[in-house]
């Protein structure tokens, strides 16, 4: 294969629009580009998107490519899709949602389903599954887009996600390496704001590689590197995907990965002030990446493509690596499109075909997540608490969906206060416009009254507590309140007007149910809701599944999925204190009483091995014996939450701890 179509094959570019243009013709025809990705800016209909893959396959095939192009696309479901079509593209629940039915086998049926819709469209490699395991489940942007916090989990289900990709006859990537599920966003690392890693490879191993792990035994076809910073102990890495500690090392020779690896897209703006596109596509192919993403204008996509011809000329990268990369390439090619599959799609009247049994697996789906955490005074289904006669209160966020147009792959739709446009105060007429039906259908279906408004980071208002006087009931939703904690107040706050406000004629206080369609630990551990449902994803279909819940028709089937411990995991609240030198004359009083506390604690035979202890007991005052004891204290009250003795003995050069006590009331805090 000719020098300049090897060079093209490392890339897949993306670009704004929804028709070909001019320079997107031109990188195919005389860069001889090998993949492209297409995102929600340059996808409006099933239709338009079989007429774009098509012309783009025709360019490539008049322009003397050997093989078709790779088409990628980011098609998760739930929030993350490239391509909406309700008139033929299936949505389907998240992936937390799917696995929260429990069942591998319908997370098979649903991965096929959506691979088959997606190649009848022309698209033969899907940024898909995610395989990321949510180690600290609260603060995570991927939120429902990763199957859960338990390793095993998330293995079991990524690894039915590419068996139906792989059985529908799409190539699979599988994202985001080392692993999106435990980031730290502190504005530190190699480039200011760029998500970091700071867990340590050995920590990763143990957990958050055991899906990547799987899923490469699997047989995945490509496997996506991130772009986050990795500074755990060893390491120093400005982006994972340009580091050869990661992606030769630990994915190629550690994890034993045979197929293509691609590089998060270049476009992160900390690379780019930080060493150039050019020096960062350099940096990917030296790492071990077989094809860069760059998604921008098609000047810093010629910027790329003249950094890598230059690197190959100087020698600063053998022409060997470039010759290796392609037979991969090439190799998953072979196995996902043929020049008679990509100029001939199934197109729209298989589309059809297949529109009645691909809904009524969503419809199951979804009904078979809806999760209830909790009902502890068996609210549900509504005619429990409220008659058809009485109102009903509805309390949806006001919400901006920043939906996956134009954002590249592991990109996340984020929900977030709204912010566009000029303030306008919640109206009871038409209420917020996304939960508009999920009000109208619920009105209809228990043909009563349903008062709808929506709530703002202006926290609860003069409307609200009118409308709080009028209802029965309430349903407030929340959408990722973790990261929306104007949500969190606003529903803890509804939450204490509700159990202080008994209704005058019930003589009781006003039922609340919380429902979460997103993030289910936005309050899988607060007890002040007692009844709370999660839907993991506000889909259509997923809020008339709602609706048949609150209403009887049908009973909860979702378990949260992940570790048994899931809601003891998300209960750990992250608190700091700073340590301090222990200071005898101003600690050991408030020492001696923490010791006091924790003798008191103890069974009745373990208490004889502290009970004569003092804070003196630990002072060796040995002239070969270094001490240095520390405190975690109170600095208003003097009270000692935890202390910890550290020796060192000088003679044989070793370092102990000798005793480390935390308060009863502190601990695993």
């Amino acid at each position: 294969m000719a020098a300049d179509t090897a060079v093209g094959h490392q890339f897949m570019f993306g670009r704004d629009g929804t028709q070909v243009t001019p320079s997107i013709r031109k990188l195919i025809e005389e860069q001889h580009i090998g993949s492209i990705l297409l995102t929600a800016k340059n996808l409006t209909s099933a239709d338009q998107t079989i007429r774009l893959v098509h012309e783009l396959q025709t360019i490539a095939y008049e322009a003397g490519h050997p093989v078709p192009l790779s088409i990628a696309l980011d098609q998760e479901n739930g929030g993350v899709n490239s391509l909406c079509d309700s008139g033929c593209i299936t949505q389907f629940p998240s992936a937390m949602g799917v696995a929260a039915t429990g069942s591998p086998e319908v997370a098979f049926q649903v991965a096929k389903a959506t691979a088959l819709e997606i190649s009848a469209a022309g698209i033969n490699l899907i940024l898909e599954p995610v395989l990321d395991v949510l180690a600290n489940a609260r603060s995570q942007p991927l939120g429902v887009r990763s199957t859960g916090d338990d390793p095993q989990v998330v293995s079991q289900f990524g690894l039915s996600y590419v068996k139906g990709y792989k059985e529908a006859g799409i190539a699979t990537c599988g994202k985001h390496f080392p692993s999106y599920g435990n980031l730290e966003f502190m504005g530190a690392g190699a480039g200011s704001g760029t998500p970091v890693i700071t867990e340590t490879l050995e920590q990763l191993s143990l957990s958050a590689l055991v899906p990547f792990r799987s899923a490469i035994a699997s047989g995945l076809d490509a496997m996506m590197v991130g772009g986050c910073s990795l500074v755990g102990s060893g390491t120093n890495v400005m982006h994972a995907c340009l580091s050869g500690q990661v992606v030769d090392e630990l994915l190629r020779k550690d994890l034993n990965f045979q197929g293509v690896v691609i590089s998060a897209c270049l476009r992160m703006e900390a690379l780019i002030q930080n060493i150039g596109v050019g020096s960062g596509t350099v940096m990917a192919i030296r790492a071990g990446c077989n094809i860069v993403v760059l998604c921008r204008t098609s000047a810093v996509q010629h910027e790329a493509i003249a950094g890598l011809k230059l690197a190959i000329k100087e020698g600063i990268i053998p022409k060997d690596r470039i010759r290796t990369s392609l037979k991969r390439i090439l190799k998953i090619k072979s196995k996902c499109t043929s020049w008679e599959q990509a100029l001939n799609p199934l197109g729209l009247d298989y589309l059809a075909e297949v529109k009645r049994p691909h809904t009524e697996l969503a419809k199951a789906t979804y009904q078979n997540s809806i999760s209830l955490l909790r009902d502890e005074k068996h609210f549900l289904p509504l005619s429990n608490i409220i008659q058809n006669s009485e109102s009903l209160l509805l309390l949806t966020p006001l919400l901006t969906t920043t939906s996956p147009k134009g954002n590249t792959p592991g990109s996340t739709a984020v929900c977030s206060p709204s912010q566009d446009g000029p303030h306008h105060s919640p109206s009871l007429i038409s209420g917020e416009e996304l939960f508009s039906t999920l009000g109208t259908t619920l009105a209809r279906r228990r043909n009563g009254k349903v008062l709808h408004t929506s709530y703002t980071a202006n926290g609860v208002e003069l409307l609200h507590e009118n409308l709080l006087n009028r209802a029965s009931a309430v349903i407030v939703i929340t959408a990722d309140a973790n990261r929306n904690h104007y949500q969190i107040g606003f529903t803890r706050h509804i939450a204490m007007v509700c159990n202080s406000r008994p209704i005058s004629n019930l003589k009781r206080k006003t039922p609340l149910i919380v429902v979460s369609v997103s993030s289910p630990y936005d309050f899988a551990i607060d007890q002040s809701v007692g009844t709370y449902i999660c839907t993991y994803d506000f889909t259509g279909i997923a809020m008339n599944a709602l609706v048949s819940v609150l209403c009887g028709d049908e009973i909860t089937r979702g378990v949260l999925p992940g570790a048994p411990n899931k809601l003891q995991k998300a209960a750990k609240v992250r608190q700091y204190w700073p340590v301090e030198d222990f200071d005898r004359t101003r600690d050991e009083f408030a020492l001696g009483l923490l010791i006091k506390a924790i003798v008191e604690g103890m069974p009745q035979h373990r208490r004889s091995q502290l009970q004569e202890t003092t804070p003196a007991s630990f002072l060796l005052q040995n002239s070969g014996i270094e001490e240095s004891h520390l405190a975690v204290r109170n600095s208003t009250t003097q009270e000692i939450y935890g202390f910890c003795l550290t020796y060192f003995f000088k003679e044989s050069a070793t370092a102990v701890i000798g005793a480390l006590f935390v308060h009863g009331m502190r601990r695993n805090l």
